[in-house]
């Protein structure tokens, strides 16, 4: 019997996941953290999110129907998802028109240009929320609209560098709960935390991003304490893990599969990448948060992560 051989491009091997229902474990990750910022904010966080949802799938849709002329692929969740995490990066009392732009260079040029799916070297959600950061800079650090009883209108890390808030003030309980000002998405740590042990039940995600981030953030957070000494070595590194958008960056944006490292130890050298960046610009930059540009910066450096972290091949033999 002759034997034919067929040469194909990776992946040789399957898994039994589908992306459908990856993006659906995703979305149920997501739902603790959508519920907490509902009953912190009121409704508009369920308008937004739904303007962003139906935005991103419909010009998803849009794109492959009449630009690309090629099978749609809303039905793998995908746009849902970018949709969603798009609008976790935005304040609740955005208008709107801006979030349905945000959505359009979300799927147009951060997904669809680059082919979709798979192919995108940036994830389309931070895609989105950068340049609505660059053109509408006073409607994205708008957060007097729906701010909860109680909160000052500027979010913890504005306070905190601008010298308005003291570390020793601030209630890391509430802080847990959601009871503070910030991205709709930002401002339930705990349900963030829910949702990525979650994911890593399912494994949908692996540990080594996330503690990488995370892990860090916390150590170079005590190296600019320590000179402080006191109670302050502990709370400077807990305030940024609990503040902004560091576990929302480190669980679900980070690990996307499209534009994070392939091996483990690619992951865990992008993992501290992230760290690094969103600490330096949070404490030395003009910003006060720094993880979306943290993360944009190391999906750049995918590519040569996964140059110099290659597996070694099967049969090959070093050479000394």
């Amino acid at each position: 019997m002759q034997t034919r051989l067929f040469a194909a491009p990776s992946p040789h091997i399957h898994g039994g996941e589908r992306t459908q229902q990856i993006m659906g474990d995703v979305i149920l990750a997501l739902v603790p953290a959508l519920l907490v910022s509902t009953y912190v904010m009121g409704w508009r966080v369920l308008l937004i999110s739904g303007v962003a949802i139906a935005s991103c799938v419909l010009f998803e849709y849009l794109i492959q129907r009449f630009m690309l002329k090629g099978r749609t692929t809303i039905g793998d969740l995908s746009a849902v998802v970018t949709g969603l995490l798009l609008a976790f990066n935005l304040p609740a009392g955005i208008p709107w028109w801006i979030v349905v732009i945000g959505a359009l260079v979300a799927i147009g040029i951060g997904k669809m240009t680059f082919g979709g799916l798979g192919c995108n070297p940036f994830n389309p959600a931070l895609t989105g929320r950068i340049f609505l950061l660059i053109a509408y800079p006073v409607q994205m650090t708008d957060w007097t609209t729906c701010v909860p009883d109680g909160i000052s209108g500027s979010t913890l890390l504005a306070n905190v560098k601008a010298g308005a808030v003291q570390l020793s003030e601030i209630d890391y309980v509430s802080m847990l709960g959601g009871h503070m000002n910030g991205s709709m998405g930002e401002i339930g740590a705990l349900a963030l935390i829910l949702g990525g042990i979650y994911l890593l039940w399912r494994r949908v995600i692996t540990w080594h991003i996330p503690v990488a981030v995370l892990g860090t953030m916390l150590l170079f957070g005590i190296c600019v304490a320590l000179p402080e000494g006191g109670a302050a070595i502990w709370q400077t590194p807990l305030f940024h893990l609990l503040a902004g958008g560091a576990l929302l960056g480190a669980i679900f944006m980070a690990t996307d599969y499209s534009t994070s490292p392939m091996t483990h130890k690619g992951m865990i050298i992008y993992g501290v990448g992230i760290g690094l960046l969103t600490m330096i610009i949070r404490l030395w930059g003009a910003y006060p948060e720094g993880m979306s540009f943290a993360i944009f910066i190391m999906n750049a450096a995918t590519p040569l992560i996964n140059k110099y972290c290659r597996p070694k091949r099967f049969g090959t033999k070093k050479v000394m």
